[in-house]
């Protein structure tokens, strides 16, 4: 291995790396978000404080799952990083690239378009609903919806730098 490829795999290990500590964001929102929920339980007194106890359980265990799922699809990544590059090199570049790309695409799509126009909807849905249960609910869609869009924006650009890392690995190859 040239002093290229040992500087390669190692910004593919550190993306990884990063992604994971990323991924622990989500999980620990979802956390805030479950005790939000038993504390809403437990000391709510009024229809609209008991209304946040089932939405926040929902969306709390929704960015518990999130977190943990990227976390472990991440060391699944880490792990199998040293081996493919072994393998072939200019292939497990390729391949990154490729996948990078495809993510910075959903992510265009997603987080930029998508998650906003929830954001609005939901926070328009606020002012007409009557039900504290559908006001709760569609308030704390606008938190899960924010906290992934936290989240998701620096995983964006980080993603973008490690691409453009290996673009320049792979013309100077």
């Amino acid at each position: 291995m040239t002093v290229t490829d040992i500087d390669i795999l190692k910004t593919a290990i550190d993306w990884a790396k990063a992604e994971m500590f990323s991924a622990m964001f989500f999980t620990i929102f979802g956390l805030l978000f479950l005790i939000a929920s038993v504390g809403f339980w437990h000391f709510g007194k009024t229809a609209m404080a008991k209304a946040y106890v089932i939405p926040l359980l929902v969306a709390g265990g929704l960015l518990v799952v999130i977190g943990v799922g990227l976390i472990i699809s991440n060391q699944m990544r880490l792990a199998a990083f040293p081996g493919a590059f072994g393998a072939d090199a200019a292939a497990f570049v390729a391949a990154e690239i490729d996948r990078a790309e495809q993510t910075i695409a959903s992510y265009q799509n997603v987080v930029f378009k998508a998650i906003p126009v929830i954001i609005m909807i939901c926070a328009a849905l606020v002012l007409f609903l009557k039900s504290p249960v559908w006001q709760a609910s569609v308030i704390v869609v606008v938190a899960m919806m924010a906290v992934i869009m936290l989240v998701d924006t620096n995983a964006s650009v980080r993603l973008e730098n490690y691409r453009d890392q290996l673009l320049l690995a792979e013309t100077q190859k």
